[in-house]
């Protein structure tokens, strides 16, 4: 048996959308279930994301703390962001998300994962990148506002990453799959025998 997640799509009978924000939207499908019976199932329509896990020549990873208000919490991220353009190729979303949020660029770029953060009601779909080669960016700083004007930013060993995750201490979705994805790649294959930066990625189709 393979294990790998294969498209499928069960018959739809109707569909709603009783909520559209600025980014995302609300949607709720009538879906014909296997014994027949039609179901109602809601969920959050998401445009995708991209997140960068970057690795500089000390073995650190360029975090921030960001307030999120759904969580009540400042929670230690990764730099990331949404694919506001449909069809925008990740990869230079991620260069730009690397950019705005951290003043860093970027030589070398692999992706670490590819996810659905929680497929159970949300369609959001994020590709984790891990970026080397770190240097400063040239330029003015770009300018934030709202909650990232509060932002910290830091750069932690991977190690001290390991450990925050597995004490329960460290609690984002793209830094916990990035800092665990970069650790089973280096004790495989190696971060070399990751897939290219343009690798194909059928949940949100990119122009290359």
């Amino acid at each position: 048996m393979t294990i790998k997640d294969t498209p499928e799509e069960w018959e739809i009978r109707g569909t709603q959308t009783p909520f559209v924000g600025k980014k995302t939207s609300m949607r709720t499908d009538e879906v014909v279930m296997p014994g027949g019976a039609v179901v109602h199932r809601d969920y959050q329509v998401h445009p995708g994301s991209v997140a960068v896990l970057a690795l500089d020549d000390a073995d650190r990873v360029v975090v921030l703390r960001q307030y999120r208000h759904p969580v009540r919490q400042k929670l230690w991220e990764i730099p990331a962001g949404l694919l506001d353009v449909p069809g925008e190729n990740p990869l230079h979303a991620a260069r730009r998300e690397l950019y705005e949020e951290a003043h860093v660029k970027a030589e070398d770029w692999r992706v670490l994962a590819d996810v659905y953060t929680t497929p159970g009601g949300c369609n959001e779909a994020v590709r984790i990148f891990l970026a080397r080669g770190l240097s400063e960016a040239e330029g003015d700083r770009f300018a934030v506002e709202d909650e990232e004007a509060d932002m910290e930013l830091a750069r932690v060993p991977v190690d001290e990453l390991v450990s925050g995750v597995l004490a329960g201490d460290l609690h984002n979705n793209c830094l916990v799959v990035g800092v665990l994805s970069l650790v089973a790649a280096r004790s495989g294959e190696g971060l070399d025998a990751l897939r290219p930066a343009e690798a194909p990625w059928p949940a949100r189709p990119f122009e290359a």
